[in-house]
């Protein structure tokens, strides 16, 4: 039997678009054969080509999406069971949506990753604000083809990739012309050089002498099954093995280790202003704080030495039922027994810039979840973040996937930025990463240390964080538009 004929048996597409959705999963970190990113695109788009109906194309492209999220998004399996399944079949409905979509414009070398592109795009940011997690950009960002987000983001690495797997398909087909390869090429290559090549970014020659303290414990334990304080006294304790002498400028503590009523009142506020007196060092610490019935705040805060609170940042994007329940569902989900008692209070959204105000600079800050949202680490650095720190609690969550996930996309962040970024973690991974995405330091998960960096202060912008997203999805969706006049005759196996 010929490749070809192979293809043309819809149950062997079916399962052969499993594996290929596979393929991408496997990618992703914890387990990162990132290569396997472009490999199974490239199966998932030849597959495509012998579709022989729309619903067929929604089918290949619903069952390739699929395995590649239900396994990239495996973390949430071990919150909600229920929710897992129903965010998996969605989004994966987005590119059974993209499939079909793809395949009615000619050009299918370029219409079809515009099209999938823009499925990534719309799961970015919907619904609930999207849940940007397991993608193509996560997969490669530990190499320097994730430069391009420092062009374009997420949503050009994303169409690098899916374009890059439609051009080997191209290549090896007989029936395609060479020279939209050609020209497709050499934009690829062109956009890696540029990448890699034109950052405006100064550095300032100052740097400051930061210490990550992390303070280690189990994971897979919900904020409603743990005493508040254990998370605190973990971090002190381990706060106290710093010493003045090691001249620190900054203390950071993770996401919301001290749950408090009141923090200015509280015993956690004195102790953590003793600390910051002995160490002569300013401390960026992690607060909830209630605000109001069944209401609460999720803020980083500085103290300083003598005491003095002098900036508060309130985390702005907000977990969907991990941090509150979607206006007017609460109700809802209950009466269908959802267990929504494990979200007792919902999370206050704050409206400020991502920024920290230090005695030296100002700091761009993503709380957790933020870090997944490329705008609201670039909100802080447009307002003048000299570096960017990313504080998180993941002890909710068991295993590494999300983990593993959140550390590549922090190393995204920092080429997008083109700044230092810190990620403070309760229980990991804390680490260090510079412009160029290297992790330079990091905590395995777990651990009970502190990490201390001398940490370089950048100015200027990247083109991305310039930019933003909405110009590259206005250009993919005008891509879009451009395929459908170029008509050439093909057969109907032709690419």
């Amino acid at each position: 039997m010929t490749n070809s004929k192979l293809f043309e048996n819809q149950l062997i597409r079916t399962i052969l678009a499993l594996v290929a959705g596979l393929m991408v999963g496997f990618s992703l970190p914890p387990w990162g054969w990132w290569p396997l990113s472009i490999v199974g695109c490239s199966l998932f788009f030849q597959l495509t080509k012998f579709a022989k109906s729309p619903s067929e194309q929604f089918l290949v492209g619903f069952v390739f999406g699929f395995a590649w999220l239900a396994l990239g998004m495996g973390w949430m399996w071990f919150l909600t069971a229920p929710g897992y399944l129903v965010v998996s079949l969605l989004f994966a409905s987005f590119h059974g949506l993209a499939s079909v979509i793809g395949s009615r414009f000619n050009s299918p070398m370029f219409a079809k990753p515009i099209a999938h592109t823009l499925a990534e795009a719309l799961r970015f940011s919907f619904p609930f604000g999207g849940v940007p997690l397991a993608t193509l950009p996560i997969a490669i960002s530990p190499t320097q083809l994730a430069d391009i987000s420092a062009v374009g983001g997420p949503i050009l690495v994303t169409w690098f990739v899916l374009q890059t797997a439609a051009l080997i398909v191209g290549y090896f087909n007989r029936r395609q012309s060479r020279q939209p390869v050609a020209i497709i090429c050499l934009l690829l290559i062109a956009l890696q050089i540029f990448g890699q090549s034109f950052k405006s970014i100064n550095t300032t020659n100052e740097t400051l002498r930061i210490a990550l303290v992390q303070g280690g414990g189990p994971q897979g334990v919900l904020a409603i099954n743990a005493r508040a304080r254990d998370a605190f006294d973990r971090h002190l304790k381990v706060t106290k093995t710093l010493q003045s002498t090691d001249e620190l400028d900054i203390v950071m503590w993770p996401e919301n280790v001290i749950d408090v009523s009141k923090f200015a009142s509280s015993r956690e506020y004195l102790e953590i202003a003793n600390e910051s007196n002995r160490l002569d060092a300013q401390f960026v610490v992690g607060i909830t704080e209630d605000a109001g019935t069944n209401r609460f705040t999720n803020a980083q805060i500085v103290v300083q030495p003598n005491g003095e609170i002098t900036s508060r940042y309130d985390k702005v994007r907000r977990v969907p039922f991990g941090e509150y329940v979607p206006l007017g569902l609460r109700s809802f989900l209950k009466s269908i027994g959802a267990p929504v008692n494990q979200i007792p209070s919902d999370a206050v959204a704050g409206k400020d810039p991502a920024l920290l105000n230090l005695r030296q600079t100002d700091v761009a800050v993503a709380i957790s979840w933020e870090a997944f949202f490329a705008g609201r680490a670039n909100s802080g650095v447009e307002s003048g973040g000299t570096f960017l720190i990313n504080p998180t609690n993941g002890s909710s969550y068991t295993g590494t996937i999300l983990q593993s996930q959140q550390l590549a996309t922090n190393s995204l962040r920092a080429r997008e930025t083109g700044r230092w970024t810190l990620q403070g973690a309760t229980t990991g991974f804390s680490a260090v990463i510079s412009p160029q995405g290297e992790i330079t330091q990091r905590l395995g998960i777990g651990e009970a240390k502190t990490i201390i960096a001398d940490v370089p202060l950048n100015t200027g912008r990247t083109i991305y964080s310039r930019l933003g997203d909405r110009v590259f999805i206005i250009l993919l969706v005008v891509g879009l538009i451009l395929c459908r006049p170029i008509r050439r005759i093909r057969d109907q196996n032709g690419y």
